[in-house]
């Protein structure tokens, strides 16, 4: 059974930082996209950065761009977004994704098959 489980979530101060982490179990994603997507309350399912396979390419949401890092360690199965100058609208429930079939970085919540039950992640002000 294919297992996202996402650690690192909590309470921190606007700018300040948080790294999440993503372990993957089930099988190995060394071959494939994966990324991170937040939903606050009441607002859509958003993206946030992404990774390909190799780890060498990345991409991440405008407003994330310069703050927020997305890294991998294929050899643990591991995917991991640090966030740095973190401020109180980055304040959500933060879920690691793996595509079954990309094996570059992705943006849409469609490419990702696989997901974990997040981790809640809040800026006070």
């Amino acid at each position: 059974q294919v297992q996202l489980v996402e650690s690192g979530g909590g309470l921190v101060q606007a700018g300040g930082s948080l790294r999440l982490s993503c372990a993957a179990s089930g099988r190995t994603f060394s071959n494939n996209a994966m990324g991170w997507f937040r939903q606050a309350p009441g607002k859509e399912r958003e993206f946030v950065v992404s990774i390909s396979w190799t780890g060498v390419s990345t991409d991440a949401s405008d407003s994330m761009k310069g703050r927020f890092t997305i890294s991998r360690d294929n050899a643990k199965n591991m995917v991991y977004l640090q966030m740095n100058s973190l401020k109180p609208e980055d304040t959500a429930i933060y879920y690691c994704a793996a595509s079954r079939y990309s094996r570059t970085y992705r943006n849409a919540p469609s490419e990702y098959h696989y997901w974990g039950q997040g981790t809640q992640v809040t800026v006070s002000s």
